[in-house]
């Protein structure tokens, strides 16, 4: 349960973590305000595909970053990202739940309405301990306002699970501190 919380919350908060950037404090466009939807895909895994809806505004995507920051400094040795001609590339080693794994993503698209996250890691430790390499795609459109009973940053999960972003610290208190390597 503990390890799905952390992919969900992790695919979510992809974004936003790469928005606190390194030493070159590159950082993404504000989405649009309203509904995205975000697809989750992992190739070569087991796992489903997973899709998520988030109702978002400019208050909270600026807010997401700035709550993610003290989390990202807090379990990641390195966090850079980099404007090119296409989009953006982010490079980072993070630290979590013993395992420490470094990520490689490409961000292509705009950010009022559609854009792809392509990224691949490989981790080491953690349970099961040994080297593991994955690919994840996270496909992700803006489908217009949001509905009537959310409120900017409620995402609604997979099994109609709803959680609000603004709710990151009691989220980041579920993920053990682990140094990264």
């Amino acid at each position: 349960m503990r390890r799905s919380l952390l992919v969900s919350c992790s695919a979510v908060g992809l974004v936003a973590l790469l928005q606190v950037g390194g030493a070159a404090a590159v950082e993404l466009p504000v989405r649009k305000a309203g509904l995205w939807e975000m697809k989750v895909l992992r190739a070569g895994s087991p796992s489903p595909e997973m899709t998520m809806q988030q109702c978002t505004d400019e208050t909270t995507d600026k807010d997401m970053s700035t709550a993610m920051a003290p989390m990202a400094k807090d379990i990641c040795s390195k966090q850079d990202i980099q404007k090119t001609a296409t989009g953006y590339v982010s490079d980072s080693v993070c630290g979590v739940a013993g395992m420490t794994i470094k990520s490689h993503a490409e961000i292509i698209g705009d950010f009022n309405s559609a854009y792809t996250v392509k990224s691949t890691s490989h981790s080491e430790g953690g349970p099961g301990g040994g080297p593991r390499d994955s690919a994840t795609t996270i496909e992700a459109k803006w489908l217009g306002a949001c509905k009537a009973d959310q409120k900017a940053g409620d995402i609604l999960m997979p099994g109609g699970m709803k959680i609000n972003m603004k709710d990151m610290e009691k989220l980041k208190a579920l993920i053990p501190k682990t140094p990264p390597k």
